[in-house]
């Protein structure tokens, strides 16, 4: 999830720290995001490969591990759950005797951490019979703030994992930039039509903020420790994106009047969708990591509707509440501070136009998963 530097003013602070719906109701995060679970599924393998070639290098007696950007529901005890399973049986396989495990849940202030919390008791349970695992081998705390800096004291960290985040930015990229700013008017993201001074803004921002980020694990990672990210980017064949077709919606009701033109000039979506190339650039340029893998997986934005099966055959209609559920869990939290008022009639407007677009192409999406070693 988003995550803000710490010198912004306090207005920007209570307009930009996020987080996705919480709860457990029909509209939250914890119920609507099963894509992020099946794309945390599909990357496992590669999680298995970073962990057993830490094992090989380390074996920690306590293996400390922070999961940066966890918001709330499932996934994050998934996530949990897996790197458990992995180093229990990258140990067996190496005849060690598996650690203790700290686990730490990293997001911003606002996020639901008490929904995870009263959800442990059930989680510690099952951990026990089903695995036989000892609960008191296992401890889970959160740790909130922003990854973008600080978390952890120097070489305390084994492994850092972080799922569907780091495409957010630490603020608004055209914040005090009114060239760009009247260039892209009318939009709150880049679209079709943007000039390449919005572009690079998007751009410079998240560079800033990927670089910051690097330096940062760097010196909280243990000699030898590694990161799993996994996060929205995209490659050489275009494709829409979830970001713009929400701009293209509020363009609409822009010029239906139905909000203010001032409300909009002062937003925008701050995300970012990098290339392999602009994070191999990045990740060489700060020196602090080599890049083990980097792969790019291919996701339908429907992909968790039916078990990861197929889902052309489903009505058109059902597919497109469906992903503006997902959407809606996600962006609800941001759009609601300059468009509360006006919230239900935007998420209506979006599945229409869902079911446009899902009538005549495909809607994919590109999630970059990086497997990162800290050098000497």
């Amino acid at each position: 999830m988003i995550s803000l530097k710490p010198d912004l003013s306090m207005e920007e602070r209570d307009r930009l720290s996020l987080h996705m719906n919480g709860g457990q109701g029909e509209s939250s995060y914890a119920n609507n995001s099963s894509l992020q679970r099946t794309c945390v599924r599909r990357t496992r393998p590669l999680l298995e490969e970073t962990i057993a070639r830490l094992y090989r290098d380390t074996s920690p007696n306590c293996m400390k591990v922070a999961d940066l950007g966890c918001s709330v529901g499932p996934n994050a005890l998934l996530v949990i759950s897996n790197i458990i399973d992995i180093v229990h049986m990258t140990c067996t396989c190496l005849n060690r005797e598996p650690p203790t495990f700290q686990f730490y849940l990293n997001d911003l202030f606002g996020n639901d951490f008490n929904t995870i919390f009263k959800s442990l008791p059930d989680f510690y349970k099952r951990l026990q019979e089903d695995k036989g695992h000892k609960s008191g081998s296992y401890f889970i705390n959160a740790t909130p703030g922003s990854f973008y800096g600080r978390l952890f004291p120097n070489n305390s960290i084994n492994l850092f994992h972080s799922s569907y985040s780091l495409h957010w930015l630490s603020q608004d990229p055209l914040l005090g930039s009114l060239e760009a700013t009247s260039l892209n008017k009318g939009h709150c993201h880049i679209v079709s039509t943007s000039p390449p001074e919005v572009y690079q803004a998007y751009l410079k921002q998240f560079k800033e903020d990927f670089k910051l980020f690097l330096r940062s694990r760097s010196e909280e990672l243990v000699p030898g420790g590694a990161m799993v990210l996994i996060f929205f980017g995209r490659n050489h064949i275009p494709r829409t994106n979830a970001f713009e077709v929400l701009s293209l919606v509020l363009n609409d009701m822009l010029l239906e009047g139905l909000i203010e033109e001032a409300k909009m000039d002062s937003f925008n979506i701050p995300t970012y969708e990098p290339t392999d190339e602009e994070i191999r650039h990045v990740i060489q340029e700060e020196g602090s990591f080599f890049l083990q893998q980097l792969e790019i997986l291919i996701t339908h934005w429907d992909e968790g509707i039916n078990q990861g099966g197929d889902n052309s055959f489903l009505d058109v209609n059902v597919r497109a509440e469906y992903i503006t559920k997902n959407i809606r869990a996600v962006m609800e939290p941001l759009l609601s501070t300059k468009f509360e008022a006006v919230i239900n009639e935007l998420f209506i407007r979006f599945q229409k136009k869902i079911v446009e677009l899902l009538e005549v192409q495909i809607l994919e999406c590109a999630t970059l998963v990086i497997s990162l070693t800290k050098t000497d």
